[in-house]
């Protein structure tokens, strides 16, 4: 059928609405015509037809129409494009009916005119300027590229302002097609966005019914999950809460979630409204709250990753399992990209900065973080830079300030009566609480620091029997803690206070709970705090070698065998490779090797003397050799300083310490050159 008659009928086509079937029919005759019609003025109107077709708009479902579009100009622009290039077309004929691409462009634009709405004429904008350009594609001039550039910003703009006169719907197409053209845009056409007004739509976009549902599906999975027995979790895939999220996560927002999250934090960065930015965060911080909110009521959030074999459904963990953890690691991902954005224009905005508000943004921030810790805590979700960033600035800001700092622990620390936590999802609160109050200890008063830091992190180190890979995590943040506040020279009289508590429970912890370099590492940082020059030292001058003293003693009694590898899993991954092989007590002789930096001055040579005598006291010699070396290291790799040194330097010449460390103390008795050995026995 000639092109023209055959657009009369697709015309007449668009008056009526039709089923599924016909109306992709249409649509592909309406793209054979764009690449087809060789008058310029039949593709403006059919352009200017389809943007008001009852066919094409009766069932406007937002992002899928919007795509539906947009793909009709993009397959027809890369069509005019393709046939222009390929040369498929007979001699004297170029692309587009025998158009050339610029003339097509320009045909079509002039379709989206005043009979349809400006965020419509955005998406045929967008369609013709991602196929004619797109992927590397260079068809247009550069000055009509230029002009449609700027055209399809204006239209944003102007789609923009009237986003609450035309709906969400149009909002949602708006974003869409942003969302598309944003990377082809230059910089100067990106810069003249209106991010203001485009902020608050697209934070809408990635937590509403396009984007994550208000984490609605995260109530309806739980509604279809049932305990089998053995206490199994089963979650078919058969059920409408499985279908549901695979529908979810085909949605094209969904689908382009990492270019909306930076499409949504270019926004932030460039809005000229510092409210909006902050309502941005408010809105994150709604989200969030309810996505943990639904969790909280999900039976899987008290499965550990341990015991996810056994606490899952075959069926479950091969299938849905993974499905419903894909979707929440986009989640975390794409909140965490605009948060960094916030997080970032916080550190240079002045009316951020503010005082006040600068703490109150730290404090929101970490809160969002805090509710979707359950997601980034897994798997090592949150190991990429942006999510450090994020989390470590905003400590950063946040411990400026005292009362801020103190008020933000309040208002996430576990009641007292949940410090010994029964699900799985209350010890991963925990963590993330034990965490940041690792931080935070210089910030706060000595009582403060008792009540928030010391005495959750205590009640931890008290736990007895077994320990699961989650609860190994929750023990050695709360040793961290503990160190952390114990190294604030301003809490001395809490130093004094906890520290013989604290020792005790580190020695009972090993090495069933806490790896040789933990052990070390604890029993190294009290050493520093409590000897000079922090003021502890003064306050109790004995303390450290009481320590020692401690430390010798169970050395007597420490097994000799050799311990197994690393037991926690968090030690194993910050180890890059194999420790050498100790045992309980050639760990015990190490670290009293690595505390002799730390002595006051008149316990140097004789600790010096004792350390040796211990290290000789090691009988395998595959354990004694690297405490030997630690020891070598600790006098001539400048650890102690020049006083220090200098005792250490004389022990090793006239103290005897030359014989103790190579000889075991016994010294080589003096002999001329060429005299016999002892051994040498009689002729006679």
């Amino acid at each position: 059928m000639p092109a023209d008659r055959l657009l009369n009928t697709v015309l007449r086509y668009y008056q009526d609405v039709h089923d599924a079937a016909k109306t992709d029919q249409i649509i592909g005759t309406t793209i054979h015509l764009l690449t087809q019609l060789s008058n310029p003025l039949n593709l403006g109107v059919l352009t200017s037809q389809l943007l008001t077709a009852r066919a094409i708009w009766h069932r406007n479902d937002g992002a899928k129409t919007a795509i539906r579009i947009i793909g009709i100009y993009h397959t027809a622009a890369v069509r005019v494009h393709d046939n222009q290039v390929e040369g498929t077309r007979p001699k004297g004929q170029s692309d587009g009916g025998g158009l050339r691409c610029d003339e097509w462009t320009r045909a079509v634009v002039k379709g989206a005119d005043e009979r349809s709405r400006r965020w419509q004429h955005l998406l045929v904008l967008t369609g013709v300027l991602m196929g004619m350009e797109g992927n590397g594609r260079q068809s247009l001039s550069r000055a009509l590229r230029n002009t449609l550039e700027q055209a399809v910003v204006m239209a944003a703009n102007l789609a923009l302002e009237e986003n609450v006169e035309d709906g969400p719907a149009a909002a949602i197409s708006v974003v869409t097609a942003l969302n598309f053209a944003f990377p082809i845009l230059s910089e100067l056409h990106r810069a003249q966005i209106n991010c203001n007004a485009l902020l608050p739509i697209a934070v809408w976009a990635i937590t509403g019914e396009e984007g994550f549902c208000d984490a609605q599906f995260l109530r309806v999975v739980g509604r279809d999950t049932t305990l089998q027995p053995g206490h199994v979790l089963s979650w078919p895939e058969a059920s409408s809460s499985c279908q549901l999220l695979r529908q979810m996560d085909k949605q094209p927002l969904m689908a382009n979630m990492g270019p909306l999250s930076k499409l949504t934090a270019f926004a932030v960065q460039h809005a000229t409204d510092t409210p909006a930015v902050m309502q941005a965060q408010d809105a994150l911080l709604v989200f969030t709250a309810r996505v943990l909110g639904a969790w909280q009521s999900n039976p899987f959030s008290d499965i550990a990753p341990a015991f996810e074999g056994s606490k899952l459904s075959l069926e479950t963990a091969q299938t849905t399992w993974p499905l419903l953890w894909q979707v929440l690691r986009k989640l975390m991902f794409g909140t965490t990209a605009v948060l960094q954005a916030i997080v970032a224009r916080s550190l240079l905005d002045p009316q951020m900065l503010m005082h006040g508000l600068a703490h109150g943004i730290a404090s929101k921030s970490l809160q969002i973080l805090r509710n979707i810790f359950f997601i980034s805590s897994r798997n090592s979700n949150s190991s990429f830079q942006v999510y450090t960033f994020t989390y470590m600035a905003s400590l950063d800001v946040l411990s400026r300030d005292g009362l801020a700092t103190e008020t933000f622990l309040r208002e996430i620390r576990p009641a007292d009566a949940m410090l010994n936590p029964s699900t799985h999802l209350e010890m991963t609160l925990d963590l993330f609480y034990l965490n940041v109050a690792e931080h935070l200890p210089l910030s706060l008063s000595t009582e403060s620091c008792e009540l928030l830091v010391v005495k959750p992190a205590i009640s931890y180190l008290s736990q007895e029997g077994p320990m699961s890979a989650s609860m190994t995590e929750l023990f050695e943040s709360a040793h961290s803690a503990v160190l952390s506040a114990l190294s604030c020279p301003q809490h001395s009289a809490l130093t004094i206070k906890i520290t013989p508590f604290y020792i005790v429970k580190v020695f009972d912890s090993f090495p069933r709970h806490i790896s040789p370099r933990q052990f070390r590492i604890a029993f190294k940082t009290v050493m520093q705090v409590v000897s000079p020059p922090f003021p502890i030292a003064a306050m109790e001058p004995h303390m450290s070698e009481t320590l020692l003293d401690m430390l010798r003693a169970n050395t007597a009694t420490a097994g000799t065998t050799l311990l197994p590898a690393t037991p926690d899993v968090v030690s194993r991954a910050l180890e890059e490779t194999q420790e050498e092989p100790l045992s309980e007590q050639s760990a015990l002789v190490m670290t009293l090797v690595d505390s002799l930096p730390f002595l006051p001055l008149p316990l140097v040579e004789e600790w010096l003397a004792i350390a040796a005598q211990a290290m000789n006291e090691i009988e395998d010699p595959r354990l004694k050799l690297p405490v030997k070396k630690r020891f070598w290291d600790i006098l001539v790799n400048g650890e102690m300083d020049v006083e220090r040194s200098a005792i250490g330097v004389a022990w090793w010449g006239t103290g005897g310490g030359r014989e103790l460390v190579l000889f075991g103390g016994a010294p080589e008795p003096p002999m001329m050159s060429g005299a016999l050995g002892r051994d040498t026995t009689s002729r006679l």
